[in-house]
């Protein structure tokens, strides 16, 4: 949809044509003759018809959905991650409401905006040619541009222009998170301890005491856990799930043993076998740490946006 606006409104050329038509006389036969105006010295003729109005185009701003700080997401690209949303949930039989579909959909476009804005104001841009490149690799992939059209059609896409919009978005929200990755370094302050871990209270502080009593910790640890003993093996601050354990672990030193830590999971003690403070990250413990600087990121980030959710 195109709006149309005039140069000036329309009751004014109506206006120019009536003194026009009072500054110009008619002859016998119906022809239009110049009268000189008495204003010009010169005699020079008023010209013989008033100058096209000028329109000026101004296409219509497409609905948006979201609004991140000042950066429209359109109406169209939310409709299509939800439809690939809804489309993933049927295939994996996953149980959501359509609510609660929206709100996903919601808070993953305005993460990955707030991605791609960092992206763009660290000096990354996505050029035309890298983005066409891209394209050009989705559309092999797919199998050519009929199938190409297909899927973007099944995805929920309009056309390729709102495509190509969430694809540059995208490239730039992966560059910010592999940025944000790669802060983690690959060697950190670690422990390597185990645990024993029981239902009963009253089981913990028995074995406490056994401790106490000059008890070998690992020895009760494989009584209550026979495969691995209790091992927890190396991990760094911010990994375990449960953080009071985590806690009490960077807390002792090695050879030395908690009190009794009680948790959603039960009653544990803790034995600190050895510390690091620059021990290697295994790739799972790097990878939790890297979620976790990113989750910590876009909080900061969504708390300092100026966010405006239009859709209902």
């Amino acid at each position: 949809m195109i709006k149309v606006h005039f140069y000036r409104p329309l009751y004014f050329l109506i206006a120019g044509l009536w003194i026009l038509f009072v500054l110009t006389g008619c002859t016998a036969d119906g022809e239009l003759t110049i009268t000189p105006s008495p204003l010009s010295p010169d005699r020079t003729a008023l010209p013989s018809a008033l100058p096209t109005a000028t329109a000026t185009i101004t296409p219509t701003p497409e609905p948006a959905a979201l609004i991140v700080n000042n950066e429209r997401i359109s109406q169209r690209e939310f409709e299509a991650s939800l439809l690939q949303l809804q489309t993933a949930d049927e295939e994996l039989g996953n149980q959501r409401t359509d609510e609660e579909r929206i709100r996903m959909v919601v808070e993953d476009l305005i993460e990955q905006t707030l991605l791609a804005q960092a992206a763009r104001a660290s000096g990354f841009t996505v050029s035309d040619e890298v983005l066409e490149s891209r394209l050009q690799q989705i559309i092999s992939e797919a199998g050519g541009q009929p199938a190409f059209e297909q899927w973007l059609s099944n995805m929920g896409y309009a056309d390729e222009t709102v495509f190509r919009s969430a694809l540059r978005r995208g490239i730039e929200a992966a560059n910010q998170r592999n940025r944000l990755a790669e802060s983690v370094p690959q060697q950190i302050e670690q422990v390597k301890a185990r645990q024993i871990l029981v239902r009963q209270r009253s089981t913990a502080d028995a074995l406490y005491r056994q401790l106490q009593a000059g008890a070998d910790f690992a020895t009760l640890a494989f009584q209550y856990d026979p495969l691995t003993g209790g091992d927890l093996g190396w991990f760094p601050r911010g990994f375990l799930t449960v953080p009071a354990v985590e806690e009490a672990a960077f807390m002792l030193q090695a050879g030395e043993y908690s009190g009794v830590i009680e948790s959603s999971f039960g009653y544990h003690i803790i034995y600190v076998e050895e510390r690091d403070e620059n021990h290697p990250l295994s790739g799972e413990a790097r990878m939790k740490l890297q979620e976790s600087v990113i989750e910590e990121w876009l909080t900061q980030q969504r708390a300092a946006a100026q966010i405006e959710i239009l859709v209902p």
